[in-house]
């Protein structure tokens, strides 16, 4: 579930980098399976753990850390009695509601999973972004026009954005995934190597069924506890989630009035501009200083356009006084966009690049926007895991960079290999490509 440079796994921002999406993403970007054989399949087909260390190195994700851990988790869960008690969560719901966990110790390999594949960021839109869920989209749109009506007049909150979320995070309802939210956080609160993240997604996940807004058999999401079309984590919900309509319980699960307020109510408190767009995609003139594509680095539009950038469309920017920054995900062969800050907000709910493109894109379309105008280098092979690693440790051989080589791109390898494409005098777009990584092999 990674995409190579500039893009990254879809992780829920509720989830804090741990995998909010996994129930839809995960066969997406996983590729093909490994080689060895994968245990068989336990009672009603779900994989055991494969009783193997974790692959992140953890001292607490070894296989005999796991094993002793998952020994202990009745005790563990009963030692969070006063944590709960605490928090307002009675005696009598606390044993009924604990009573019967037993550890999902599968949640181990997938926490600790680092796919070989990886799928590109055309692939990655072309997979989200297609017609049979654009044609769902609007059917939500309509069926839920008063909801969505109330909803943007009340927050300011785009309801295309909202409806693209409620299709890229679980297709409309039907890829919510069905793990037990309450399994799944006691798992994590009591075994492997973010227990104490868990341990209050655990306890707010109680707080939740305790005080009655939903019930343990709702609360079914991925494996970290993200659960509902929109995937909230459980501390997200106590943040952000709302009663729409009045009934006295917050309903994001079955509840499409609960669940449009509180999404929206999580946008605007996350910042959201109330008659903005996320962004735009813009074209990108040769010889273009790509060190400028940064985070960091935001101007505003006119200064952009100062420097030679212009809409895709050719239509001119309607407020160049506003700030953005530049995003180039398929470096200079590709398309470029320029950030706003609902596309920031997007970031808060899942920091993923290639996640919030989509989302912005998804939502241009249900309004009956145009696919993107510039063609992406569908001819380029993403690197591989192993290939990624090489690169990696190549460029802190030369001194470009200065982590720890673990196959994984963020940030501080996309610096590197920027410094490493500027004094080879080629672009420096930090797109990691087979042709940079023969150029590091001195191909």
């Amino acid at each position: 579930m990674m995409i190579a440079a500039a893009v990254l796994l879809p992780v829920s921002a509720h989830a804090q980098a741990q995998n909010g999406l996994s129930n839809l993403f995960g066969g997406i970007f996983s590729g093909p399976p490994p080689a060895p054989s994968q245990p068989a399949p336990g009672p009603g087909g779900a994989l055991p753990w494969s009783g193997e260390d974790g692959a992140s190195g953890h001292p607490l994700m070894t296989a005999a850390a796991i094993r002793e851990a998952a020994g202990n988790f009745s005790n563990c869960v009963a030692g969070l009695w006063p944590d709960a008690a605490r928090r307002g969560i009675t005696q009598d719901n606390f044993q009924r509601f604990t009573a019967g966990l037993s550890p999902d110790l599968r949640i181990m390999d997938l926490m600790d999973s680092q796919p070989e594949f990886t799928k590109s960021i055309w692939d990655y839109l072309d997979i989200l972004v297609n017609d049979n869920r654009l044609a769902k989209g609007r059917e939500v749109l309509a069926k839920y026009k008063a909801q969505f009506d109330a909803t943007e007049k009340a927050t300011g909150v785009d309801r295309y954005i909202i409806a693209s979320i409620w299709g890229i995070e679980s297709n409309y309802s039907t890829q919510m995934g069905d793990r037990s939210v309450l399994q799944s956080t006691a798992t994590l609160a009591c075994v492997g190597r973010r227990q104490a993240y868990f341990k209050d997604e655990f306890l707010s996940a109680l707080e939740i069924v305790n005080r009655g807004d939903l019930r343990p058999e709702q609360m079914r999401g991925s494996w970290a506890g993200a659960f509902g079309p929109t995937q909230f984590m459980p501390t997200a919900f106590k943040r952000f989630a709302v009663d729409g309509d009045g009934d006295g319980r917050r309903d994001v699960v079955d509840n499409p009035t609960d669940l449009i307020a509180s999404t929206a109510n999580n946008l605007k408190k996350d910042g959201w501009q109330a008659g903005q767009t996320w962004g735009f995609e813009v074209v990108v003139p040769q010889g273009f200083n790509y060190m400028l594509a940064d985070r960091a680095k935001a101007m505003t539009i006119a200064q952009w356009e100062k420097l030679g950038l212009k809409r895709a469309t050719s239509q001119p920017f309607p407020h160049p006084a506003e700030k953005a920054y530049l995003l180039a995900p398929a470096g200079a062969q590709g398309p470029g966009f320029l950030m706003l800050q609902n596309y920031r907000v997007i970031m808060k709910y899942n920091p993923a690049e290639a996640y919030a493109l989509a989302i912005g894109h998804f939502a241009d379309r249900l309004r009956g926007g145009q696919p993107f105008v510039q063609p992406w280098p569908r001819q380029e092979r993403e690197l591989s895991r192993t290939e990624r690693l090489e690169l990696q440790q190549i460029l802190a051989q030369r001194g470009f960079y200065k982590g720890t080589p673990d196959g994984q791109f963020g940030g501080q390898t996309r610096e590197a290999l920027r410094n490493f494409q500027a004094s080879i005098g080629v672009p420096a777009d930090g797109f990691a490509s087979s042709d940079v990584l023969d150029r590091l092999r001195g191909r």
